[in-house]
């Protein structure tokens, strides 16, 4: 089996330490990077499972890197996870919006950052076995993409076009933080203007159909899938 490869990138030298010691200890192969540019590089080069970003950095920031990143075909399976110390939803948002998974709050504790490691990689490994599927199986429910038509157990679930699109998006990437603006893209498109409780009345009558443990609401940001 491939070793796991995991790629750091942030400036401060004492966290890259940090970070890649207790990595190393738990069997990754770990990168690391002191700037963005040179974080693309070596991505580019190693074509890691994980991407660890920080936000802030020099010369360029671990948005723009990720945006980057996400240009690129050869990234469309990896995990990008955003380090940052700032609480402000709008970093968080931003770091969302271009593609990013998931973030992870400094200060950082070993057991609960491994954890976080571990839960996305677990969602990487769920990823490509959804993707190797017609129809995608997760708890009770079968969701069919060509038939457009969702089972719950032996129930048939009717679900109008835009619920359909909306629920496909989410269980496409199980845990995926999608924020409000990255679904009302995917889904309605940039050309149409819809109100902004549009969403919510969508997430709510599929809470109602599939049940209400699927779908997690994360306050300011968005939404995500969860089984």
């Amino acid at each position: 089996m491939n070793p796991v490869k995991i790629l750091i990138v942030d400036d401060e030298p004492d966290i890259l330490d940090f970070l890649k010691y207790n990595l190393v200890k738990e069997g990754y192969e770990v990168a690391t990077a002191s700037n963005g540019e040179e974080g693309i590089q070596i991505a580019e080069k190693e074509v890691p499972n994980l991407i660890i970003l920080d936000i802030m950095m020099p010369k360029m920031d671990g948005v723009e890197v990720c945006r980057v990143l996400r240009g690129k075909s050869e990234f469309d399976k990896t995990v990008i996870a955003f380090l940052t110390a700032r609480e402000e939803d709008y970093s968080q948002i931003a770091a969302l919006d271009v593609g990013g998974d998931d973030y992870i709050t400094k200060p950082i504790r070993p057991r609960v950052f491994l954890s976080r490691v571990r839960a996305l990689l677990r969602r990487s490994d769920r990823q490509d076995g959804l993707e190797e599927e017609n129809v995608i199986r997760v708890g009770d429910l079968a969701i069919d993409k060509e038939k457009v038509s969702v089972l719950k157990g032996e129930e048939v679930i009717e679900l109008a076009k835009k619920e359909f699109e909306l629920l496909y998006l989410l269980v496409s990437k199980p845990g995926k933080v999608f924020s409000r603006e990255e679904i009302f893209n995917k889904v309605w498109g940039t050309d149409v203007i819809v109100g902004n409780r549009t969403i919510d009345v969508h997430i709510r009558k599929l809470r109602e159909k599939i049940g209400d443990h699927y779908i997690k609401t994360i306050k300011g940001i968005g939404y995500k899938f969860e089984f």
